[in-house]
Parts: structure tokens; sequence; C-alpha cells
């Protein structure tokens, strides 16, 4: 693979808290307009290849829509406006300054493993949605 689809969310593949969000996103996104990939995978090394802003650390969401690089509360709320009502909603605070986001999305972070868990290796996604997971 040396192109990547328009859409893809990279996640912390062996957070559960992340998984569980991933899961929501994908009963959310009706007309399937998302990739999914973990950042410890090759699709994340391909991204970090071909974009100078792709980060290396796994504590971070990153959405990469048509080329661009969105990080932490700034990709989740941009990812949130691509689905509909009422999870639509929670996408408002995009309008708020990133500083003030990503300072909460920060505190989230560093907590998540020991608030929601970690798995030892990515879990598979389920059958029906396979197709859009990227390794």
């Amino acid at each position: 693979m040396t192109e990547l689809p328009p859409n893809v969310l990279f996640y912390d593949g062996v957070c559960a808290m992340c998984n569980g969000i991933v899961k929501a996103m994908l009963r959310l996104d009706r007309d399937q307009r998302f990739y999914f990939a973990p950042l410890q995978g090759s699709t994340a090394e391909l991204a970090r290849s071909l974009h100078t802003s792709f980060p290396r650390e796994m504590e971070t969401v990153v959405y990469l829509r048509e080329g661009e690089v969105f990080l932490r509360s700034r990709a989740a709320a941009l990812a949130l406006a691509e689905v509909p009502y009422p999870a639509k909603a929670l996408s408002w605070f995009r309008f708020l300054p990133a500083w003030l986001t990503d300072f909460f999305y920060g505190l989230i972070a560093r907590v998540r493993y020991r608030v929601f868990g970690k798995y030892d290796h990515c879990p598979l996604p389920p059958a029906e949605h396979r197709t859009r997971f990227l390794p």
C-alpha cells in the first residue's frame, strides 16, 4: 500500500477505551466513510513517512482527512462532525480553543490505561467490519 484512503482514524490499538470508541464510531458511521488503523501498525508507519506532522506517540488520536493530519481533540471533533446527529452535536467543541480542549484530552489520555484497561495486543475487529480496518 503506497496510498491511504481519504478518511482514516488512527487510534491506540491496545487501549480498551480507544477500541470502545472505534466500535462506537463503526455504529455511527452509517455512510462507511472511515477506515481505522492502530497507531502501532504498518499503515501508521506509512502515514508517518508521508506526513511529517504525523506523531510517533501513542497517546493521541489522529484523523487523516484528505491528506491533512489532525490530532487530539481537533481530530475527535472533526470525526464526530462527519457522523449523524445526535452524536454529531458533540463536535461543537471544535469551536473552542485547541489549548483548552487538548488540555482535557491530555488528562484523559494520561489515565486511560488505569481507568479503562489495556490489551496485550490489538484485538481483532468485528468480522463484519474487517474490510474497514487497515494493518
